[in-house]
């Protein structure tokens, strides 16, 4: 590739042996204690139903939800199942043996070698486990071996826990985004994380430590935490926290 700019003026440097990644195309994600399959009404939505039922705290701050009855979720999942973008994941807690959260891929651009993950609504069986970690891991891992050179997180601005999750596992804050849309009827600022390629090696190798077995005792209580192995790796934290 040729440069060929005007000399003296500031330009980013060129994106030398990068191809455009493909978009997702449904693979399961298999790890040690968590397994993503694309979502599917008939396979999924009544089994993800029971584990939302009576925890309307978990659709706070989606577009959607919560739903009154599992006929109605059920239409909701078969809607939006199987669309390109978003992607939607259902997941699978191996150690419960239990289909317990979904996840997507959404925004994704090709072109610009650009990714985010949203649409993360873990049951309260899912949150603080292996499993949880691990899909967000699994989610990763595939969007960086498939070329992509950045990795988005965006949440609520007022959605603390969500910030927290960004931080952990490994997002580096960007800034808010004021009045950056209109959810349910009220404002919401959007607070926005990514990691870069660059930074996945490193945050792939924290993964990688915090999940292995001995990292946790018998009870399964973390040994390490993976807040403290992704914090040299991001490159700015969130003032918030």
């Amino acid at each position: 590739m040729i440069d060929k700019t005007t000399p003296g003026r500031p330009v980013g440097p060129l994106v030398q042996n990068w191809q455009v990644p493909s978009v997702p195309s449904g693979e399961t994600l298999q790890g040690r204690y968590a397994c993503l399959e694309p979502l599917s009404a008939d396979a999924h939505a009544a089994l993800l139903y029971r584990q939302y039922a009576g925890e309307d705290t978990v659709w706070d701050y989606l577009p959607y939800g919560p739903f009154s009855s599992a006929s109605q979720y059920h239409r909701w999942v078969r809607d939006n199942a199987g669309q390109a973008d978003p992607f939607f994941y259902a997941v699978r807690n191996l150690e419960a043996d239990q289909w317990e959260g979904v996840a997507s891929f959404l925004r994704t651009q090709p072109a610009a070698g650009s990714i985010e993950v949203g649409h993360i609504n873990l049951s309260p069986a899912l949150q603080r486990t292996r499993a949880a970690t691990e899909a967000m891991f699994l989610m990763m891992k595939w969007a960086f071996e498939a070329g992509y050179r950045r990795y988005e997180w965006k949440c609520d601005a007022l959605n603390m826990p969500s910030r927290r999750a960004a931080q952990r596992l490994g997002f580096s804050y960007e800034g808010v985004f004021r009045q950056a849309t209109v959810v349910k009827g009220r404002n919401r600022d959007t607070a926005w994380f990514a990691a870069i390629d660059s930074e996945w090696p490193a945050l792939k190798e924290a993964y990688e430590a915090w999940l292995r077995p001995e990292n946790f005792d018998e009870q399964g209580k973390q040994r390490e935490n993976l807040g403290d192995m992704t914090r040299l790796v991001r490159v700015a934290s969130d003032p918030a926290l």
